[in-house]
């Protein structure tokens, strides 16, 4: 069966829409699925359904919060209004330390405690990432240095 030349070209072109839109929606989950939400620790500490998906959990580290067991690492991050327990496995970056800056990426778990799978250190002392210095800065509690 022979098609002619305009039906054959209409044919081409939804059948490559058609791929596009497969793409695209390929693209969608896969961005989805690894989404993660920037969020401070009253914010999560205030969400009720927070263990449901990933967060980027920014804020300064709390002085004397650090505790290292093995492989495990426990600390707070705080915004200074609230505090939370982040708990990694990860090797954290030699710049990690006590009143700086920090991000971690991961989820809450049931009791409370954020499970963190990456674990992001500011630079120099003068850089912390731009999405928490903003939180903070709405907070009140940042004023571009270390600690509350």
């Amino acid at each position: 069966m022979a098609y002619s030349r305009k039906t054959q070209r209409l044919l081409f072109i939804s059948v490559g829409l058609g791929f596009a839109a497969v793409a695209v929606v390929f693209m969608a989950l896969a961005f989805s699925s690894t989404a993660a939400f920037f969020r401070t620790p009253s914010e999560l500490v205030a969400d009720d359904q927070a263990g449901s998906q990933r967060y980027r959990l920014g804020g300064l580290v709390e002085t004397g919060s650090v505790v290292k067991q093995g492989s495990q690492t426990d600390f707070k991050v705080t915004d200074c209004q609230a505090s939370l327990l982040v708990r990694t496995n990860i090797i954290l970056p030699d710049l990690f330390r006590e009143g700086q800056g920090v991000v971690a990426e991961g989820k809450l778990n049931a009791s409370g405690v954020f499970e963190a799978d990456k674990v992001l250190a500011k630079h120099d002392e003068n850089y912390m990432p731009k999405d928490v210095a903003d939180k903070l800065k709405q907070q009140g509690v940042w004023q571009g240095g270390g600690g509350c």
